[in-house]
């Protein structure tokens, strides 16, 4: 076990309660891979987040017909293995619904709110939610009129998505989230300036997600800054999304020890969720940690120790 390792706690599962409670212990999960789980996921990693089968884009194509049937089994797995399950996404602007858009905004609302409802019901165990992703300038839903539009603080439309998803799914913890956020300056300022806004308007955001896709060309430290300024806001920082693009494998190995031993020691940060672990079905290329038959690149290698997990 290397230093700050992580030993039986971190395999704990996290719980939540209402309004999204702190988990139990530090969770390190990954995602699908092209929209299925495969064997052993839960030998390596203790949640789990559906890579693309989460997004109203992909559930509800047709106005009105919901296609649940990969994230029902995403879920099952997560249940039977005693795994957490975290949804991607409620509201983004992209790979969301064509038809949305053109409807208008109380037909919006009654679909923003039906998706939420519907899914909250179904998957009532979810422990946490992406309930907002990549705000402008990154993205902006076709929909914003429904959800309130720009209003008094501003961003009016993100207060209501996180009321609404309180309201359908109590006891999930609810994420901002967004990229670049932990990276770099500018971003960093204007993620910050959203997330204190919609708070101060009376969002029920639980927490702040990083995805950190960029963060492996970033000085560890500087990257810890950004975290620690996140974390000024009063809520705990997710990373959300975190891979290394590297193709070198102990150049990636090298970035894993440093950032991911600083995620793991650092008290705001109670969970981290890496984005792909299967080389060539990783959606940047380098970011593979596991090739198609097992065998495991020095970083993933490295981490299973690090987490005592079946390495």
């Amino acid at each position: 076990m290397n230093e700050g390792g992580g030993g039986a706690d971190a395999s704990t599962s996290a719980s939540t309660g209402a309004g999204g409670s702190e988990p139990t212990g530090k969770f390190v999960g990954n995602i699908t891979t092209s929209g299925a789980v495969r064997d052993g996921f839960a030998k390596y990693w203790n949640q789990i987040t559906p890579e693309n089968e989460g997004k109203w884009g992909s559930v509800e194509s047709s106005r009105g017909n919901k296609n649940w049937s990969s994230l029902d089994r995403t879920y099952k797995y997560a249940q039977d293995n005693k795994i957490i399950f975290k949804h991607h996404v409620f509201v983004w602007g992209s790979q969301q619904p064509s038809w949305v858009g053109s409807l208008s905004p109380d037909e919006q609302k009654k679909a923003v709110r039906s998706w939420m409802e519907e899914f909250c019901k179904r998957y009532p165990d979810t422990k946490y939610i992406d309930v907002v992703n990549e705000p402008p300038p990154h993205t902006t839903p076709s929909y914003t009129a429904g959800l309130g539009g720009n209003g008094a603080s501003g961003w009016d439309w993100i207060v209501n998505a996180f009321k609404w998803a309180r309201e359908f799914c109590p006891n999930a913890k609810l994420i901002l989230n967004d990229y670049n956020n932990i990276e770099y300056e500018n971003e960093h300022r204007h993620f910050k300036d959203i997330a204190k806004k919609v708070i101060d308007a009376g969002a029920p955001v639980d927490a702040l997600g990083a995805q950190a896709h960029d963060a492996f060309k970033i000085n560890t430290n500087t990257v810890k800054g950004y975290i620690d300024s996140l974390a000024e806001l009063g809520k705990p920082v997710y990373i959300t999304e975190y891979d290394i693009g590297e193709t070198n494998d102990s150049r990636q190995k090298q970035i894993m020890e440093e950032q991911f031993t600083m995620f793991w020691n650092h008290p705001k940060i109670p969970g981290i969720t890496l984005w792909g672990y299967i080389v060539g079905k990783t959606w940047r290329n380098g970011t593979g940690l596991q090739q198609e038959n097992g065998t495991m690149r020095p970083a993933m290698q490295w981490l299973m120790d690090f987490l005592d997990r079946g390495g």
